[in-house]
């Protein structure tokens, strides 16, 4: 009996290190309910979200328009020939896999020089372990100046979710934790 108190102790265990493990990435749908649009103050938007890696943006948009990731250099001139990469299909997820700042605008250059575009800081996840590059961005364009207050998140839009792998683990050990009690 003695035994399996202590299976049952280790089993419970690695559920609670299962849940300690669980990144607390966030979906952020840009622009909320207004989307990524020309009419969105994508600033106000922006204003005390805390961004980290493991979050999503989401960029929802009219068929007319798209969402470009650039570097520094064009972000500020909103110049479109040369792109990290273009998307066009009305509903693009990207996620924030690394720290460093990320810039974001309109393919159209009329609408980025009239502000739909985007800059983001990304910090490092408190769940990340590894050492990551401190910019995903050409190191000829890098280098942030953006300041980013987070003691004042707005968790305006914001929803959680959870790694695949970890539901994963975390539905074995569940699975094996019953088959243990069982027993």
């Amino acid at each position: 009996m003695n035994m399996r108190k202590q299976l049952v102790f280790v089993v419970l265990s690695l559920i609670a290190f299962g849940f300690a493990i669980t990144s607390d990435a966030n979906t952020y749908i840009v622009g909320d309910n207004s989307g990524w649009d020309i009419s969105t103050n994508l600033d106000t938007w922006e204003q005390g979200k805390k961004f980290v890696v493991g979050d999503v943006l989401v960029f929802q948009y009219a068929s007319t328009d798209s969402v470009c990731e650039v570097g520094q250099e064009s972000f500020r001139t909103c110049n479109t020939t040369n792109v990290i990469n273009c998307f066009s299909d009305g509903n693009t997820s990207i996620p924030l896999t690394s720290p460093g700042e990320r810039y974001f605008f309109c393919g159209n250059r009329l609408y980025c020089y009239s502000g739909m575009k985007l800059d983001v800081i990304v910090e490092r996840n408190q769940s990340d372990i590894a050492e990551a590059p401190l910019s995903s961005v050409p190191e000829t364009e890098s280098g942030g100046s953006k300041n980013n207050n987070p003691s004042t998140i707005v968790p305006s839009g914001v929803k959680s979710i959870y790694s695949e792998s970890n539901l994963v683990l975390m539905g074995l050990l569940g699975f094996w934790g019953v088959l243990i009690s069982i027993v």
